[in-house]
């Protein structure tokens, strides 16, 4: 299983599995174009902007009339008047949804709006997908071929900045991270758990530090 990361962080988030598959849509049409002809679905996650732009989901929509969308309940209202009701699968969290080449299983994900990441199936290997969730606690992924997770920040370094910050009276969005973000020690601490067969790790949303 492969995954070329288009783009992840606050800036925007787009990431392709397998060529076909692509999961995030956070970014500007001309960053998914030179793949857009080979996806075969697109799995949106949640509604924050650098994840879910309104603009290039309409545009891939219309530039590809063969491919899906697929999202949990939360997002269906979003889409109205922008993916045909024809080409989007709603999903339920913990159940296994079949494509003629791959399958999707969401998975319930913690951040500040409702959220999932996905875990995808195709060519007798197994990938996740996991980012903006304050804990994986709860989540079983081993041995899996491909770890896709998110590792936003390092613990120490995140409270350095946050107590300098207060020190100053200057307004500190980490207060808040801890609990929309996972941290690398924490993403590292699941992997040791889960990817016992060294399957690939692909750390995503890292804050670049200061």
């Amino acid at each position: 299983m492969k995954c070329k990361v288009i783009s992840t962080g606050s800036k925007g988030n787009a990431v392709i599995v397998n060529d076909e598959i692509l999961v995030d849509c956070g970014v500007p049409y001309k960053k998914i174009e030179p793949y857009a002809d080979k996806l075969k679905i697109v799995l949106l996650t949640h509604e924050h902007s650098d994840h879910f732009r309104k603009s290039t989901i309409a545009k891939l929509h219309f530039e590809n009339p063969a491919v899906r969308f697929g999202c949990c309940e939360w997002l269906k209202s979003k889409l109205e008047n922008t993916i045909q009701e024809s080409r989007l699968d709603i999903y339920h969290c913990g159940k296994v949804f079949h494509y003629a080449n791959f399958d999707i299983s969401p998975v319930q994900l913690y951040h500040d709006v409702p959220n999932c990441g996905y875990r995808i199936y195709a060519n007798r290997e197994k990938g996740i997908y996991m980012t903006d969730t304050k804990t994986v606690e709860g989540i079983v992924a081993k041995d899996y071929d491909l770890y896709m997770i998110e590792a936003n920040y390092e613990e120490w370094e995140l409270d350095d900045r946050l107590s300098r910050k207060l020190e100053k009276g200057q307004y500190a969005y980490e207060i808040s991270a801890k609990e929309r973000h996972l941290s690398e020690e924490s993403a590292k601490k699941w992997l040791e758990e889960n990817n016992t067969k060294n399957g690939e790790v692909v750390f995503l949303h890292k804050h670049i530090k200061e």
